[in-house]
């Protein structure tokens, strides 16, 4: 009989590798440790676990007040997922995320708590502080429902259900967006795609949330609806003191908007820092790769495209040591062989990869 796949138990590892007091930049409003949600694959009659997606495997991060970070990378490296297990839309296998709540707090103060501790009563409350804009606006977005019953949705869940206070909050997010004070009598089908995700955005806003989960908001639309809806979060961002998770794969959509970028790879994050700095001194060979794909707007510019070998690795099988070692033309023995360290090798850049030293890799 075939061994049983080890069983995962959700926040297992919190106490032991992660305590409360992780946050020391005054700055920082989130701050992810080891972040891991695993997919169990079940077979048999009895449905037993035969093994586990790493979907997200031990992914770290943070996030300043105000501040954009994008994260980038193939289709299903992970970035949504991500993104909806710190928010707890998915529940973690294992990891820490440290967040600076007021709504927790006792004082005028705001109280550091671990998002995966917290149980249903103290997560509904944080999640005042917490909102997410989803990549599809046609069915984020409920046909039954008026537009205002969709931005109000929030305030009415969270105790909020003086309907003429409701009314005015509405009628301001509505024009904040861009959007009449009189469509919110309307229905999501009365609009187009652009003005969809203006309402996804508006009800993201309902609460006065600290930060948002963008998870794609702007590939399901045209690019002239793209550079509006990102101005738009932009300016809101400036006006709101926001801050952002932006989930994107597309590289030029998130130089524009993100202030740190982090690249993602099945699962795991390869690289993080300044968008600048990425963009023109990336430490990775998988960064690199990814910036030789974006499109320069000079039609004498002869392409140096980086095509890369292979398949994507398989996140329920992934190969040995660093997981792009089957793909990457940098790769040594060691790459196979070990699992690289994620450090900070410059100030605000942190990399894993063994051989980040001693490449000097091509950017944007």
């Amino acid at each position: 009989m075939a061994k049983e796949a080890k069983t995962y138990t959700p926040g297992a590892d919190l106490e032991e590798r992660f305590k409360p007091e992780r946050i020391y930049d005054p700055k920082v409003v989130l701050e992810v440790k080891g972040l891991k949600k695993y997919f169990p694959i079940k077979k048999g009659l009895m449905q037993r676990a035969a093994g586990y997606v790493k979907a997200v495997d031990d992914v770290s991060f943070f996030v300043r007040e105000g501040e954009t970070l994008g994260l980038v990378g193939e289709s299903g490296c992970g970035k949504t997922t991500a993104s909806r297990t710190v928010i707890r839309l998915y529940e973690p296998t294992g990891g820490a995320a440290f967040f600076k709540s007021n709504t927790l707090s006792d004082t005028d103060e705001p109280v550091i708590v671990n998002i995966m501790n917290l149980d249903h009563e103290d997560m509904k409350k944080i999640r005042q502080e917490m909102s997410m804009i989803f990549q599809d606006p046609v069915n984020s977005l409920n046909p039954r429902m008026s537009v205002f019953d969709i931005v109000s949705e929030p305030m009415v869940i969270h105790g909020q259900s003086n309907r003429e206070d409701n009314e005015k909050i509405v009628v301001n997010l509505l024009e904040r967006v861009g959007l009449r004070a009189s469509y919110m009598r309307r229905y999501p089908h009365e609009f187009s795609g652009g003005q969809r995700q203006r309402i996804g955005i508006a009800r993201a806003l309902a609460l006065n949330p600290k930060i948002i989960f963008a998870d794609e908001p702007v590939s399901a639309l045209d690019v002239s609806i793209q550079a509006q809806t990102l101005n738009l979060l932009k300016d809101l961002q400036q006006d709101f003191n926001l801050s952002f998770i932006f989930v994107a794969h597309d590289l030029s959509v998130v130089q524009h908007i993100s202030d740190r970028v982090a690249v993602m790879y099945v699962g795991k994050i390869a690289e993080v820092a300044e968008s600048d700095e990425l963009y023109n001194n990336p430490l990775h060979p998988y960064t690199e790769a990814l910036m030789s794909a974006v499109p320069k707007p000079d039609p004498k510019y002869e392409s140096q495209r980086i095509h890369m070998q292979g398949d994507v690795a398989d996140p329920s099988n992934p190969p040995s040591g660093c997981y792009f070692h089957p793909r990457c033309r940098y790769a040594k023995e060691i790459c196979k062989t070990t699992t690289p360290e994620y450090r900070e090798l410059k100030e605000d850049h942190f990399v894993a990869c063994h051989r980040a030293e001693e490449l000097e890799l091509r950017g944007v």
